[in-house]
């Protein structure tokens, strides 16, 4: 009861669809407007669907200059073992590593992998394709949302999150598990934590020592999100803006970013890009809980109205919007992934 009040009180927590039920009349008036349900095909001409359903990572990856982001192997569904595993070899990633589904859901089926045992598990059961990526060696993660008008050169950055992942630390008495639940947050990751490591979380973590049960920056895998919009630079948004322009005709959506000093960053060096997201990114700066509700109502409508104009705008180009049947298609499938993963 104690959690179910935490997460009713806590807005952070609420189901997407309750979240969005005042953007939706929002999406109503643009869709009117720009006479399409799906006007956001528009917003990334290069990407599937502007990257708001069905989008491959491994396409967008494709997109990004190599250096930017983790060797990456892209896995179909039903390929025998001894075929990922010759091309695990021949990428030369190496144990641990990561495994994603290709087309995701908000850091579902996102797990990290330790040995040849685990990777042939997670193949055999995957119904879906799915990607296999070095592990990112650097330490902090940042979600940057970038903004750029098609009649503009320049883009900016509308907002930043930072990320606490879901780490513990041991006072030498407690179990792993019991240093989970004396935090809500990590609470609610219990079930998940306990089917991943089992017996492990009966464990007496020793004083002072660390361990990040979930290295993913992901909200709904338990990390905490700060906003760091305040430290938009110029020298961090001329850098983002020299990456953005390497990638065909993208003009709205959020680089996640795994890197090694903030000054660095900003000069372009020690960084890695965990994702690319398009047309359903969230500028998710909103789940820093010292926010109120109505500023992620406000900071949402924001961007889609970004996105909105970025769609008019190009559309008047010749990029065309999303055909209705073709876009209902489109979502049904989209549907039907989350359901797979979800069930993974």
């Amino acid at each position: 009861m104690k959690l179910f009040f935490h997460k009713i009180t806590n807005w952070e927590y609420w189901p997407f669809q309750v979240l969005y039920v005042p953007i939706y009349f929002l999406w109503a008036y643009y869709a009117i407007r720009a006479r399409s349900i799906f006007f956001f095909n528009a917003s990334n001409p290069k990407i599937k669907n502007g990257g708001f359903m069905m989008e491959s990572k491994k396409q967008i990856y494709d997109l990004l200059p190599e250096k930017c982001y983790p060797k990456t192997i892209l896995i179909k569904e039903n390929t025998d073992f001894k075929t990922i595993a010759d091309k695990v070899l021949e990428r030369e990633i190496y144990f641990p590593l990561i495994a994603k589904p290709d087309i995701g859901l908000r850091g579902s089926g996102v797990k990290k992998i330790k040995t040849i045992s685990e990777l042939k598990d997670y193949a055999q059961k995957a119904n879906f394709d799915f990607l296999v990526q070095d592990l990112i060696p650097f330490k902090n993660e940042v979600g940057v949302f970038y903004v750029r008008h098609p009649l503009e050169k320049y883009g900016k950055i509308t907002g930043i999150v930072s990320k606490e992942f879901l780490i513990v630390r041991g006072d030498g008495k407690s179990t792993i598990e019991n240093l989970i639940k004396q935090t809500p947050r990590f609470q609610l990751q219990f079930d998940v934590l306990k089917e991943e490591y089992g017996d492990q979380l009966e464990l007496i973590l020793p004083r002072g020592e660390t361990i990040n049960l979930v290295p993913f920056g992901n909200h709904a895998r338990g990390a905490k999100f700060l906003d760091g919009s305040h430290w938009v630079t110029p020298k961090l948004t001329k850098m983002i803006n020299e990456l953005a322009a390497q990638i065909p005709e993208f003009y709205f959506g959020r680089f996640d970013i795994m890197y090694n000093t903030f000054e660095e960053l900003e000069q372009g060096e020690n960084f890695q890009i965990v994702e690319l997201n398009g047309a359903a990114s969230e500028p998710t700066h909103i789940y820093d809980p010292k926010h109120s509700v109505w500023f992620a109502w406000k900071e949402l409508a924001r961007h889609i109205t970004y996105m909105y104009e970025i769609s008019v705008e190009n559309h008047k180009t010749g990029i065309p919007y999303l055909d209705y049947k073709v876009g209902i298609r489109e979502y049904r499938l989209h549907l039907a992934q989350n359901n797979k993963i979800m069930n993974f």
